[in-house]
């Protein structure tokens, strides 16, 4: 069963003659661990920011179970984004003044929700920060910033996690450690993971891997 259904996206920036995504259709199922590869400025980001309604496309759908994203208006469509999809980025983009436990419920308290304390206990063991519950993010490693990152996105149980380069600015470790609980959502939740990475260690680890060059998907496996 698909969970999200792309269909003719095009993206098209001012100034610019060729388009940053071009004709892309897609279709991704429920609990699949889908890698989408490619080269810098291939338009894999775009891609990604398009499938989750952080920009808009210049012409064609995504569909996320039953409801057509882009006939939302802003504020449906930041509801929405918030309660369905899981954001994950290159650069973690931590509140700096929040702790880990505040960071990571954030989403859910911006939704008028408190998130019970024993899910919150078991993410933090799975994403092994119990200690680390009080810190603030400049007290944490890269490693850790983002598997805060993670839990930020995990803990509403989003109906797909999309995440951008995610061990990008991490060691071979704590690329590994990352992926790790990216898997465990996969199989313990069956939560829908797409990653976008230019690592094939990484890449190779997902259930299916598509490519992208100059806004086109190309085959994969």
């Amino acid at each position: 069963m698909a969970i999200l259904t792309a269909d003719h996206l095009t993206k098209k920036y001012p100034g610019e003659d060729t388009p940053a995504l071009d004709d892309v259709s897609l279709s991704i199922e429920a609990g699949e661990f889908l890698a989408i590869v490619g080269p810098s400025g291939s338009g894999k980001s775009t891609l990604l920011h398009l499938l989750g309604g952080v920009d808009r496309p210049t012409s064609g759908s995504v569909q996320l179970y039953d409801t057509d994203i882009y006939k939302l208006n802003e504020t449906q469509l930041a509801i929405f984004r918030r309660r369905q999809v899981g954001l994950i980025y290159q650069f973690y983009n931590l509140m700096p003044e929040l702790t880990v436990a505040e960071n990571i419920t954030l989403p859910t308290e911006l939704d008028g929700k408190t998130v019970p304390a024993a899910i919150l206990d078991e993410l933090l063991a799975t994403l092994g920060l119990q200690e680390k519950r009080g810190a603030l993010p400049s007290q944490l490693s890269g490693g850790q910033q983002q598997r805060v990152a993670i839990g930020r996105a995990l803990i509403g149980q989003p109906a797909i996690v999309l995440a951008d380069e995610p061990t990008g600015n991490l060691d071979q470790r704590n690329s590994q450690e990352i992926m790790d609980v990216l898997h465990q959502a996969n199989a313990k939740s069956g939560q829908t993971i797409v990653v976008i990475t230019h690592d094939p260690a990484i890449a190779a680890q997902a259930g299916r891997v598509i490519t992208i060059e100059d806004g086109r998907l190309k085959e994969g496996r």
